[in-house]
């Protein structure tokens, strides 16, 4: 059957919710993996509420109203957003595209305002001790070593294979959120992890397939895409939800805390602008602006330069009086010496 004719029966027959993701998924302004994989999870999970079988066009307004609010009502306002955005995409793209018969998301399901958290960057001797933890699985202690040192976005490390690892000059190539594939670099804090990562129960080393795991065989129901499972083990590429929650699990931080908290250390060490946005790939300085405001330890350090240096000076010289038994404001001139005396010699 070609594909006008399977659009034609589609549209008589009512496609169903499956069917309408699928197409959706499919097309060229998904194609990168990370907008992929996030779509995935987004519309899989609503379809999955809403019934799977159930047709795109029985599907009321309200009923995606009510998967969202159940499904993210409660996280944070970035994630609902987030979430939200997947889901109209997809049924717009249904409606204006496909022109099939399908719900919107409803008004009353609106984006919520972000706001700009101040204290997202973490200091970089908590950021040091939390890599330095011995009860730290070695998959997290990697994951989050690699993503504080390249500075890079946790779907753009979480996509990569062993294959695309280049250990000699520790680096490796991301497909950044325009589409473009670009270099990420790490430091010798995860250059010493990585082969141990690699490294497989039997002494050999893992040469193809996703670098982070799962920590467990997917189940026949829920196996992935061949691209995403490790020949080596049988095992799926870890999650970003999974990820997300192992690190609020041992660090009660999010994910991107740590690319936040390596920008702002790199400002804070003086770094100019232009290197910074080369390290974070940012196009816009004023992107790059928000990440490089001077953390909570360079902002006290700084105000040590307002404390009043008289009073600092006074309280020395208190303490150089009381040591020496006079008092501070007494300050003793000396005698005037005595001119010598000048003998008259004899005529």
């Amino acid at each position: 059957m070609s594909a006008a004719s399977k659009i034609t029966t589609l549209r008589r027959q009512g496609v169903s919710l499956p069917a309408a993701a699928d197409a959706f998924l499919a097309t060229p302004c998904n194609a990168n993996p990370n907008t992929h994989r996030a779509y995935v999870s987004a519309i899989d999970r609503v379809a999955a509420l809403l019934g799977r079988d159930r047709p795109l066009a029985d599907v009321t307004d309200i009923e995606i109203g009510t998967a969202l609010t159940e499904l993210w009502g409660a996280s944070a306002p970035a994630t609902w957003n987030r979430n939200r955005a997947a889901i109209t995409s997809w049924l717009t793209w249904c409606q204006t595209k496909k022109h099939w018969a399908a719900p919107s998301v409803p008004a009353d399901a609106e984006r919520r305002k972000e706001s700009a958290d101040e204290t997202r960057a973490v200091a970089k001797t908590t950021i040091h001790r939390l890599l330095s933890r011995r009860d730290i699985p070695l998959r997290e202690k990697t994951l989050w070593r690699i993503l504080y040192e390249t500075a890079a976005r946790a779907a753009e490390i979480l996509a990569l294979n062993v294959e695309d690892l280049d250990l000699e000059h520790r680096r490796a190539p991301v497909r950044s959120k325009g589409g473009a594939i670009e270099w990420v670099y790490w430091d010798s804090g995860t250059a010493h992890l990585l082969p141990r990562l690699l490294r497989l129960p039997d002494g050999s080393t893992r040469t193809h397939g996703p670098l982070f795991l799962s920590a467990r065989r997917p189940v026949p129901a829920r196996r992935p895409a061949a691209a995403d499972i490790c020949p080596h083990t049988g095992r799926a590429r870890l999650g970003y939800d999974r990820a997300r929650v192992l690190l609020d699990k041992y660090a009660g931080l999010d994910l991107h805390q740590l690319r936040h908290s390596a920008t702002t250390h790199l400002g804070e060490a003086e770094v100019p602008l232009q290197l910074i946005m080369g390290k974070t790939r940012h196009q816009n300085p004023r992107t790059a602006m928000r990440y490089v405001k001077p953390g909570a330890e360079a902002i006290a350090k700084v105000t040590e330069v307002l404390a009043s240096r008289r009073r600092t000076h006074w309280g020395r010289a208190l303490r150089l009086a009381q040591a020496q038994g006079r008092s501070p404001g007494h300050s003793p001139v000396p005698s005037r010496p005595t001119p010598p005396t000048i003998r008259q010699g004899t005529s």
